[in-house]
């Protein structure tokens, strides 16, 4: 029993997902390889090559790979599945966008969003907004799954396992790269932030989130939103957590103005510590929350600011 984990990468470094992807891995039994599709990412593959767990790096370099088209990661994954029991991505847009097509092609059944591994073939994943957890066991020759890496912790470092070269697969030919467009910021990236403060409907307009920018400078922390907040064009999408967001885990989240409906607090109920700022005492929010302010935000925020100075 081997499990192939599908490194995320964008050719020059990994992805902290795949770290708790292969955590995820290690957990199914058997040996973990990692597959590295990409052009000169020879240093991913070797970074790949020193997470603790890994026994072997499969490196395929093609031009085509250099912005992870899914068309053609999914047949490079394909030509290699024969020999793994299980094949797994993080639950990302990458890992979302790759893995329904490899198994599409190996008719079996995909398992999404895991956040634990209860047995080789048994695993738990969130259904109803997080409002449930399913237990879901497959009978299927290879198990296609997609993990949550908020479930699960990164995989160490400290590893050596060999790298491979293999054959890279030809280009599909189905898609083609156009553009790349890069939101520069000097924040932490949303996913990887260790502290985040959000913003909802409550903050009333986009100019009103600047409010929480000293906050955050202060916490060093990301900026996000709720799907109300990005729905009333106050902010960017990519700032959006929450079902059909971004799903997060910092050390510590801090919610201003967010009622906390079912959609956004499937996406960051997992944070550590949570810190809800709400005029309504009655806010769902509160529920999850481990301190609640109830106040005014416009004045709240401000007092915190002061305080953390």
């Amino acid at each position: 029993m081997t499990t192939l984990v599908i490194a995320e990468h964008d050719n020059a470094a990994l992805k902290g997902s795949t770290l708790n992807t292969v955590t995820a891995a290690v957990k199914c039994g058997g040996d973990v390889h990692v597959l590295v599709a990409g052009h000169n990412a020879a240093g991913v593959a070797a970074a790949a090559a020193q997470i603790a767990g890994v026994s072997k790096v499969l490196h395929a370099d093609a031009a085509h790979f250099a912005h992870g088209l899914a068309e053609n990661v999914a047949e490079q994954v394909l030509a290699v599945a024969g020999g793994y029991s299980h094949i797994l991505a993080p639950a990302t847009s990458f890992g979302k966008n790759v893995l329904p097509r490899v198994a599409a092609k190996l008719d079996v059944a995909q398992i999404s969003e895991i956040t634990k591994v209860e047995s080789a073939d048994t695993f738990e994943r969130p259904i109803y907004a997080g409002n449930a957890i399913a237990t879901v066991q497959s009978e299927d020759a290879v198990k296609v799954i997609t993990v949550r890496s908020t479930g699960f912790d990164a995989a160490a470092t400290g590893g050596s396992a060999a790298v491979e070269t293999i054959a890279a697969v030809a280009d599909s030919g189905k898609s083609a790269f156009v553009s790349l467009e890069v939101a520069k910021s000097d924040r932490p990236e949303l996913t990887a932030a260790k502290v985040i403060v959000s913003g909802g409907r409550g903050m009333g307009s986009g100019d009103n989130f600047k409010i929480l920018e000293p906050l955050a400078d202060k916490l060093g922390a990301a900026m996000g939103a709720s799907r109300a907040a990005v729905d009333a064009g106050f902010v960017p999408n990519d700032w959006q957590v929450g079902q059909t967001g971004k799903i997060v885990a910092p050390q510590l989240y801090i919610a201003v103005g967010i009622s906390g409906a079912i959609q956004h607090l499937a996406g960051m109920k997992d944070s550590k510590v949570i810190v809800a700022i709400n005029k309504d005492p009655e806010a769902p929010i509160f529920s999850v929350a481990d301190y609640g302010i109830v106040g005014d935000l416009f004045e709240v925020v401000p007092q915190l600011v002061k305080e953390l100075g």
